[in-house]
C-alpha cells in the first residue's frame, strides 16, 4: 500500500470512529434493548406488542406522525416561497437574511419553548397586551396544545426549509424562461411545467429531512408541554430517565419505531425524488410544440430557444 493511502486511511480514524461510538454501537444497543424480555433471558417481541395493543402508545405515535406532517408541510410551502424570495434581493441583502435563517433554525429547545410562553403564553406579553386592547387574536389560542405545538415547530422548520430549497432555485437557469416567454408560456405556466418539475427532487428531499427533524424534536416538546401532551419523544424520555417507572426495555422498542418511522419517511421521499428525476428528464427529451406557434418562423425560434437550454 502507498504511504499516501495510509494518511489517507489514517485520516478517516476519527471519523470512524464518531460513527461507531454515536450511530452504530447506539442503534445496536437499542435494538437489542428492545428485544430482550422482561424476565429471563432470550429474544422476545413482547414490548412490541404491548405498544401495539396500548391505546395509549398508539396515540403518541399517532400524535407524532400528525405533528411532523402538519409542520413539514407548512415548512416547506412557506420556506419555498421564502427561499424564491430571497434569490430576488441584492447580494449583501440576501447574505443577511441567510444568517438569519441560518441562526433561527438553530434556535430551538428549552430557549425556544420559553420565549414561546413569555410571548403567547396564558400570561405572555402579546396575549396580555391583545385583552387590554380588546382583540380577540388569541382568545381561542391555546399554546400547550396541538396547535401550538404546531406553531413552534413550524418556527424552526420553516428556516431550514429556506436553507435547503435556497441553492435549488439557482438550477433554474434564465434561458429556460426567456424560451418559455418566446414560446409564449405564462409565468404560471413556466412555474407549473418548468419551475417546479425542476425543483421538485428538492422540494422531496427537504420534506423528508423536515419529517424527521419534527419526530425527533424532543427538548423544546417537553419544556412547552411536559408530560400533558401525548408525543412519542417525551414518552421515550420519560421511560428511560424514569420519572413515573424506568423501564428502558420499552423506551428501547418505542425509539426503533421512532426510527423505523422516520427511516420509512426518508425513504419514501427518496423514492419520489429518484421519480420526480425520471420525469424531468423524459420531459426535456419531449419535442417543444405549441398551438400558437405553428409556422416555420416559430418553429425557428423554439429551436434556438432550446439550443440556448
Amino acid at each position: 500500500m502507498k504511504r499516501s493511502n495510509r494518511w489517507m486511511w489514517l485520516g478517516l480514524v476519527p471519523f470512524l470512529a464518531m460513527v461507531l461510538l454515536f450511530q452504530l454501537i447506539p442503534v445496536v444497543t437499542m435494538v437489542a434493548g428492545s428485544l430482550k424480555p422482561a424476565s429471563g433471558s432470550g429474544i422476545s417481541f413482547g414490548f412490541y406488542a404491548h405498544i401495539l395493543q396500548s391505546a395509549y402508545y398508539m396515540q403518541a405515535i399517532k400524535n407524532s406522525l400528525l405533528i411532523s406532517a402538519a409542520s413539514s408541510a407548512i415548512g416547506i410551502v412557506v420556506g419555498l416561497a421564502c427561499a424564491y424570495a430571497i434569490t430576488r434581493f441584492p447580494s449583501k441583502t440576501r447574505d443577511r437574511l441567510l444568517m438569519l435563517s441560518n441562526m433561527t433554525s438553530n434556535f430551538q429547545g428549552i430557549p425556544l419553548a420559553f420565549a414561546y410562553i413569555v410571548l403567547l403564553g396564558s400570561n405572555g406579553v402579546f396575549t396580555l397586551l391583545f385583552k387590554q386592547w380588546g382583540w380577540s387574536v388569541f382568545a381561542d389560542f391555546n399554546l400547550y396544545s396541538w396547535s401550538g405545538l404546531v406553531l413552534v415547530y413550524v418556527y424552526f422548520q420553516v428556516p431550514l426549509a429556506l436553507l435547503l430549497l435556497y441553492p435549488s432555485f439557482y438550477g433554474i437557469r434564465e434561458q429556460w424562461r426567456e424560451a418559455a416567454s418566446l414560446l409564449g408560456a405564462s409565468r404560471w405556466q413556466f412555474w407549473t411545467s418548468i419551475g417546479l418539475p425542476v425543483l421538485s427532487p428538492a422540494v422531496f428531499g427537504t420534506v423528508g429531512i423536515l419529517f424527521a427533524n419534527a419526530m425527533g424534536a424532543y427538548a423544546t416538546a417537553y419544556a412547552l408541554v411536559g408530560g400533558n401532551y401525548n408525543l412519542l419523544a417525551v414518552r421515550i424520555g420519560s421511560l428511560v430517565a424514569g420519572d413515573v417507572v424506568n423501564q428502558p426495555q420499552l423506551g428501547n422498542a418505542l425509539a426503533v419505531i421512532l426510527a423505523l418511522s422516520t427511516l420509512l419517511a426518508v425513504f419514501l421521499n427518496h423514492k419520489m425524488t429518484q421519480r420526480a428525476r425520471r420525469l424531468d428528464a423524459a420531459f426535456a427529451a419531449r419535442p417543444v410544440r405549441t398551438r400558437r406557434q405553428s409556422s416555420p418562423r416559430a418553429w425557428t425560434t423554439a429551436a434556438a430557444a432550446k439550443e440556448e437550454l
